[in-house]
């Protein structure tokens, strides 16, 4: 089969590979609709995956084999499949670290430990525990929009711990930003201020529950921050987006007793500076929160049904459409140079 893998250090390309044959409770999926994502191109720039991984870690696709061992899914229906598709029997899956059932981020095998969906046909490991129905009414397009960026959005609101009325700052005005928006704006929040310059982002913000748009080129956002809540700071922030100094701001724009919810991905090896005077010498009672978001069938089929029901649609993120496998390439160029215009792309197989 054909697909789209990581070659070496900044290089990525197409490559030849066996069609995976599933066993035990795996199953293969045929890729329907991918959408290339920004830790694809990260990873491939920092040099952490093995020569010829296939990438690719959102989509859908056709049940096309099962395993023995599969009891719920047919061969011929149609599944999305979250990011994280753990191995759910491990003592850290048990104590409720699945996305790092093995190790760091090992939770997250598809494009990382082991091939991912942008491919003619990609092995799902654990199907039953790991893949979803598409329910009435949802589409392919809200549908791998959710596997991610709203699972992600809305996983840095839950960390953040966002309470009804609360006033929360969101950094970040790309797709996991914009959800994240959402994901307040669905947990309570009164007024939420989100940071960001990107045109194409800026209107979504205000499209997904954004009351205020601050722009980190016009000033210290900190300081901006302080200003719109009369220097009390938020009552939660969630970092969604930002270089190494986006942690120690998002601490600094909290309030004392307030909380930090991150998903944003660092890729630096080296420290994340915190200011001391801002974190309160150690006494502001901040709470510090990260994670990869959660994966599995179950968390899947409740963000379906945030879709189903209407109370959030994720579908505008999608600024970018294309047709056919060789588009993928296209899509991830997109995605690593990222015009103003982009938010998401998608490609249909």
């Amino acid at each position: 089969m054909r697909a789209f893998a990581y070659l070496s250090q900044g290089q990525a390309g197409w490559i030849e590979k066996e069609i995976p044959k599933p066993t035990g409770v795996d199953g293969v999926i045929r890729p329907l609709l991918v959408a290339p994502c920004t830790s694809d191109v990260h990873n491939v720039a920092i040099n952490c995956l093995a020569p010829h991984r296939i990438l690719g870690h959102e989509g859908l696709g056709e049940i096309v084999a099962v395993g023995e061992g599969v009891k719920d899914f047919q061969v011929g229906e149609i599944v999305v499949v979250p990011p994280v598709t753990p191995d759910w029997r491990t003592v850290p899956s048990q104590l409720g670290a699945h996305q790092h059932c093995s190790g760091l981020i090992t939770g997250q095998k598809l494009s990382n430990s082991e091939d991912g969906l942008m491919a003619e046909y990609a092995l799902i490991r654990d199907l039953d525990a790991n893949a979803a129905r598409i329910p009435p009414g949802v589409s392919w397009e809200g549908a791998v929009m959710a596997a991610d960026m709203l699972n992600t959005g809305l996983y840095g609101a839950q960390l953040a711990d966002v309470q009804p009325g609360d006033t929360v700052v969101v950094m970040g005005v790309g797709p996991v930003g914009l959800m994240a928006i959402a994901g307040a704006r669905l947990r309570g929040a009164g007024r939420i201020l989100a940071i960001g310059s990107r045109k194409a982002g800026v209107e979504l913000a205000r499209f997904y529950g954004a009351t205020d748009v601050l722009n980190y080129k016009e000033g210290d956002v900190t300081r901006q921050v302080y200003a719109l809540t009369h220097k009390q700071g938020a009552d939660c922030c969630i970092c969604a987006g930002g270089g190494t100094e986006a942690l120690g701001q998002a601490v600094a724009m909290v309030r004392w007793g307030g909380t930090v919810g991150n998903v944003n991905y660092f890729t630096t090896y080296g420290d994340l500076p915190v200011n001391n005077v801002r974190y309160g010498f150690g006494m502001g009672n901040k709470t510090i929160r990260g994670g990869e978001c959660p994966g599995g069938r179950g968390r899947m089929e409740k963000l379906l049904a945030l879709l189903q029901y209407g109370r959030v649609d994720p579908v505008p993120l999608i600024t970018h459409r294309f047709q056919g496998l060789e588009q993928v390439e296209t899509a991830f160029r997109l995605m690593a140079e990222k015009p103003p215009e982009l938010v998401k792309a998608v490609v249909a197989l």
